[in-house]
This record gives structure tokens, sequence and C-alpha cells, in this order.
């Protein structure tokens, strides 16, 4: 079976709150969404819209963005940020009994709630 470029892309549907309905986008490849009460209905929609997206990038010439589905990740991030920043992290990590790579761990899964 030959896959389409547009299956290469993520396609997010969730609910939001503050339009009490749901949102559908693909992050990296269209800005915006769509948008519907039934959550089927918008997934279908934002296929819809990948796929057209993908056929406009080819029209015009435009080299598609980097794929986003079925990438595979290391688990590694290399993080920048401020020498105060690090030791504050460091202290607090510390305190806990905890490495700062496992202190930072457990603040961004409470932070983006992936547990």
């Amino acid at each position: 079976m030959i896959r389409a470029v547009a299956d290469n892309y993520i396609k997010v549907v969730e609910w939001s709150q503050e339009d009490q309905c749901y949102v559908g986008t693909a992050p990296g490849l269209i800005i915006g969404g769509v948008h519907g009460k039934s959550q089927e209905k918008v997934f279908k929609e934002l296929c819809v819209a990948v796929q057209e997206a993908v056929a406009t990038f080819r029209k015009v010439g435009k080299p598609l963005p980097p794929e986003t589905a079925n990438k595979d990740f290391s688990g590694k991030i290399a993080l920048r940020i401020s020498p105060s920043l690090h030791k504050k992290i460091a202290i607090k990590a510390q305190l806990k009994g905890e490495s700062v790579n496992r202190f930072i761990q457990e603040q961004l899964e409470n932070k983006i709630r992936l547990n």
C-alpha cells in the first residue's frame, strides 16, 4: 500500500474549552485549522485540509515542511537556560534528593500533563 504524503503529518484534534468545540490542527504544516462540534467530522475535515496544503505546496513549488508523523525521538533534549535558573533547578532537585534530569522531567510532565 502506498502511503499518501499527507499521512506524514501529525493531525491533532482537541476540545477547546474557550471555543466550546473541537479544533483540529496539523502543527508544522498548516496555520490555523478546522473546528466543529463532532470530533470525527473535525478529523475528516482536517485530513482534507492537510491534503490541500500538501497540494498547494507542490503547486507553488514550495518545499514541504519536515514530516511530523512517525518520527523517532531519542528522548534527549539539549536545552540552554540561564545560569541562575540552572542553579535554582539544581538546588530544588538536590532538596528533593533527585537528579537535575529527573527533577526537570517531573516538572515538564506536571506542566504538560503527559501522565
